[in-house]
C-alpha cells in the first residue's frame, strides 16, 4: 500500500531536524523544468505563477540561487501548509517515521514523486501550471505515465489523499491490476457530500498520522478511521472511493 498526498504551496528549510536519506528520484527531470523557468521573465514567472509581486519576487530569487543538491530538507519537513500541520511529522516517533518513509509519497510538479526523506529546495511549481517543457505543452504531458509507473512497481494499492490537480498525473495512467483508493472527507447535506477545502486538508493530514500510528497496511485500516469527528460511510462508498462524513 501506498498513500499519496499533494505537496503544500509555503516551504520552508530545514537541514537539521532530520537527515536527509536520498535525493529524488527524478532528478534529471527536475533540473529540466529548472532551467525552463529561469528561460522566463519576471512577468512570465508570476503569471505562471499566480502570485502577489510578493511572493513572486521571493521564489525569483529562489530560482536564481537553487541547487538541487546542497542545503536540502527533508520532503517531508520541506512543506508547511494545513495538511502537513496535521499530519505534524516532527513528531513523530521512530517507528511512525519508519512507516511514512515507506509508504507515504508526495506528488510534486517540480519533482515528480518524493519518498518523505528525499532532499529538496523551496519551489514553486504546481502541476496544473501551464508551462511548456520539451515539447509538452504542461507538466501533466510532461511527466506522462512516468509517476504513475513508478508506483506501480512499489504497490498494487494506491490509497489517494491528493488534490485533483495531482492525483490526475497518477489515476489516469494506471493499468487494471493497481487499485486507486479514493478518501473522500466531507459533511451531508440533504444526502449529497459536500467536501470543503481547508476541512479536507486537515483530515488528509490526519488520516496519514492514523495510519502511522495504526501501522495500517489495508482498506481495513482505512475504514477504521474515526478522527476530527469523521466516521466512514459504506452507505456513500464502493470499492474505488472511501467517504468519510464529519458528524
Amino acid at each position: 500500500m501506498r498513500l499519496i498526498i499533494s505537496p503544500a504551496k509555503k516551504m520552508r528549510t530545514d537541514t537539521d531536524s532530520f537527515p536527509c536519506h536520498a535525493l529524488p528520484a527524478f532528478l534529471d527531470q527536475t533540473q529540466q523544468l529548472l532551467d525552463r523557468l529561469r528561460q522566463l521573465s519576471p512577468q512570465q514567472l508570476k503569471t505562471l505563477w499566480k502570485c502577489s509581486d510578493q511572493i513572486a519576487a521571493l521564489n525569483q530569487e529562489r530560482l536564481a540561487a537553487m541547487d538541487l543538491h546542497r542545503a536540502l530538507t527533508p520532503a517531508l519537513l520541506a512543506y508547511e501548509g494545513i495538511q502537513y500541520r496535521y499530519m505534524a511529522p516532527g513528531v513523530f516517533t521512530q517507528e511512525e517515521l519508519d512507516y511514512v518513509e515507506e509508504h507515504l509519497r508526495v506528488v510534486s510538479g517540480f519533482y515528480g514523486l518524493l519518498r518523505p526523506f528525499d532532499g529538496v529546495t523551496p519551489y514553486r511549481l504546481e502541476m496544473g501550471a501551464k508551462l511548456a517543457v520539451d515539447g509538452k505543452k504542461d507538466l501533466y504531458e510532461f511527466w506522462g505515465d512516468t509517476l504513475a509507473q513508478a508506483l506501480c512497481q512499489e504497490t498494487n494499492l494506491i490509497v489517494n489523499l491528493a488534490s485533483r490537480e495531482y492525483s490526475r498525473a497518477i489515476a489516469p495512467h494506471l493499468p487494471e491490476r493497481v487499485t486507486f483508493l479514493t478518501c473522500v472527507f466531507g459533511e451531508e447535506q440533504s444526502g449529497r457530500v459536500i467536501e470543503k477545502g481547508t476541512l479536507c486538508k486537515m483530515a488528509r493530514g490526519e488520516m496519514v498520522r492514523y495510519l502511522a500510528q495504526c501501522r495500517g497496511e489495508d482498506p481495513e485500516a482505512l475504514r477504521a478511521f474515526d478522527r476530527l469527528g469523521y466516521r466512514f460511510r459504506p452507505d456513500h462508498s464502493d470499492e474505488k472511493t472511501y467517504v468519510f462524513i464529519k458528524e
